[in-house]
């Protein structure tokens, strides 16, 4: 692969990670407020038991959500990692090169199309 093109994928990535680590940070402050701290009442207990549900859901949303966006950089990470080391655009399977659509659309992708495919069918998932 290029250097050109690496620095391209590079800055993509980078881009994304920034994006996905302040989205990570709204949502850390957003589940710190509750129905006490956005009405500023003392106790919880004038609330119907219902709104507490709901805001403990909205909670837990929050939470699933920037975990799922704390794995997202996980791979990013992963990914400019094999920029630096120079395995980027290398299937992790078969070892071939992961073609330029695939790495536009997923630019942490670390297997090819047809590798992942495989992987999905013996996770039972098809796409």
């Amino acid at each position: 692969m290029r250097k050109s093109d690496l620095k391209r994928y590079e800055k993509l990535l980078l881009a994304k990670r920034k994006e996905m680590v302040e989205g990570i940070e709204t949502l850390r402050k957003d589940s710190a407020s509750t129905i006490k701290d956005s009405t500023g009442e003392l106790s919880s207990y004038t609330y119907h038991m219902a709104d507490l549900g709901t805001d403990a859901s909205e909670r837990e949303k929050k939470f699933l959500l920037a975990s799922k966006s704390g794995r997202l950089v996980y791979h990013i990470d992963e990914a400019l990692r094999r920029i630096k080391d120079g395995t980027f655009g290398k299937c992790a399977e078969c070892g071939k090169d992961i073609k330029a659509a695939r790495l536009t659309a997923v630019p942490h992708a670390r297997m090819c199309i047809d590798c992942k495919e495989k992987e999905e069918k013996r996770k039972g998932r098809r796409r």
